[in-house]
């Protein structure tokens, strides 16, 4: 028969191995897969940049896929990353189509997903980290509307339709244009992959469509490019103002030279670093938020050079 003296004994051995039980299961991030929509954005290589540099920082390895736009590229290459026993995915969707398989295929397999930037509808990562896009281009869109005396044409070139900053920008965009009863909005398109050549192209169609258009919203800076040159070549014999969103290199460059008119600079080296931080604690056991939305920041000719000398 156990004494009680035996018995406070036996608990005292226990507890030190359950301490050690704890310690064990415990884990940490050694590798991290990071899945990329398209590398000829600067919007995602710098979030690549900064994930990979900060994982170095961190001693962690980063391996990098490019899914170069196309979704079925995409699912293939986060199977790859599954097998080469990754801990975390930190996951951009290259489109709104098969989204969801990547997410989910990790999640099958015990591995922790970061979405950045899109998130995957009806099965979302373990958090997303994005820019609050919808302020952001209720913001552009409100400086955009005042710029032009609160009246005028407008065409909207939209980025890839369906996708979570293309859904989120045109609902900010729309709440702010309720403000400007005097502005019609005469003609919008969608771009296939936010590039700049569509944004040229489709400004192009809009514009002889619509010649006395005053106002053009390009939902990426690559599109706002695009559209700028568009602009140029038709020559309409009036202002138009053009209105960007991401705060790329080459186009806040092109902002300070007045190629066009205003953009929202997103904190992409700030997101990258935070998603290797949250992939860091999903992978250790932690609770962190869902959503991790950052601020973006109103970037005219006014205060472009600083954004220019250190991106946010």
């Amino acid at each position: 028969m156990l004494t009680k003296r035996s018995l406070l004994l036996a608990a005292a051995a226990v507890i030190p191995l359950l301490g050690l039980t704890d310690m064990a299961s415990a884990k940490e991030a050694k590798k991290l897969g990071l899945a990329v929509a398209n590398l000829q954005a600067d919007f995602f290589n710098q979030i690549k940049q900064s994930v990979e540099a900060y994982g170095k920082e961190k001693g962690i390895e980063v391996v990098t896929v490019d899914a170069k736009g196309d979704s079925a590229t995409q699912v293939s290459q986060v199977q790859d990353l599954i097998t080469q026993n990754i801990d975390a995915l930190i996951y951009i969707p290259a489109g709104a189509t098969a989204a969801t398989v990547p997410t989910k295929t990790a999640k099958a397999a015990g591995i922790p997903v970061v979405n950045v930037d899109r998130n995957a509808d009806g099965a979302p990562g373990d958090t997303f980290i994005a820019t609050n896009s919808v302020a952001s281009a209720k913001a552009v869109c409100d400086y955009i509307a005042k710029q032009a005396g609160g009246k005028g044409e407008l065409i909207i070139i939209h980025g890839q339709k369906g996708t979570t900053p293309e859904v989120d920008r045109s609902k900010g965009c729309s709440e702010a244009l309720t403000a400007y009863p005097d502005i019609k909005v005469v003609g919008e398109l969608w771009s296939e992959g936010w590039h700049q050549d569509e944004g040229f192209k489709l400004t192009q169609d809009l514009l002889q469509a619509n010649p006395d258009v005053s106002i053009v919203i390009g939902q990426a800076d690559a599109l706002a490019l695009g559209a700028a040159q568009a602009v140029k070549v038709a020559n309409p014999g009036h202002k138009v103002w053009v209105a960007g969103f991401d705060g790329d290199v080459a186009a806040l460059k092109a902002l300070k030279d007045g190629v066009f008119d205003v953009t929202a600079t997103q904190q992409t080296q700030g997101m990258g670093r935070l998603a290797v931080d949250a992939a860091i604690k999903l992978v250790a056991g932690e609770t962190i938020p869902a959503e991790q939305l950052q601020d973006a920041t109103l970037t005219t000719k006014d205060n472009v050079e600083q954004f220019i000398a250190k991106h946010p």
